[in-house]
């Protein structure tokens, strides 16, 4: 997350793939694998990983690999492709309705290393690659369009909620761990 930043340089393709890398093993990225996992075995998704721990674990490792398969190619790949820009770049202005919302815009809308808006074509790419990928570790009868589109549209919502951290856990952080 940039914060406040008045001149923003670009970062180099492999800056691109070391913040990716630095952030696909960080503890938000456990958490909300296992929250994922947890949902799927509750809902008794892909039946045929079965329940129990061995089945928890069987999703949570696909889980993963979406996650991780996502990130680096909304982060890093189609970034240094497109020439987009994958650090977040809070707002941190406005009322918390103006906050929320561009938050939530950014997974349509990015910086590019141009400095100029442009359409996040990494964002939505990026993660449609990644859910075609993970048919390749999932059972083959769940390597359908609908599937696809579902796990395309969990990375694309798990995104969105990391962008609305972004936007606010550096207010939260400076409120709740304040220096006395």
């Amino acid at each position: 997350t940039v914060e406040g930043a008045k001149k923003i340089s670009p970062i180099s393709v492999g800056e691109k793939f070391k913040l990716v890398e630095g952030s696909a093993f960080d503890p938000y990225e456990f958490g909300i694998v296992g929250f994922l996992a947890g949902i799927g075995q509750a809902t008794k998704d892909t039946p045929s990983w079965g329940q129990g721990m061995k089945g928890y674990g069987i999703r949570y490792a696909a889980d993963f690999g979406d996650q991780v398969i996502g990130n680096f190619m909304v982060g890093a790949v189609l970034p240094s492709v497109f020439r987009q820009d994958p650090r977040y770049f809070q707002s941190g202005k406005g009322s918390f309705l103006h906050r929320a919302g561009y938050a939530l815009s950014r997974i349509i809308l990015t910086r590019g290393d141009s400095g100029r808006t442009q359409f996040n074509i990494s964002e939505i790419a990026g993660n449609g690659m990644a859910a075609a990928i993970s048919n390749s570790y999932h059972p083959a009868a769940d390597r359908t369009l609908v599937e696809t589109g579902q796990t395309l549209g969990t990375q694309i919502g798990v995104d969105a909620f990391g962008y609305e951290l972004k936007e606010f856990w550096p207010d939260i952080r400076r409120k709740v761990f304040r220096k006395k």
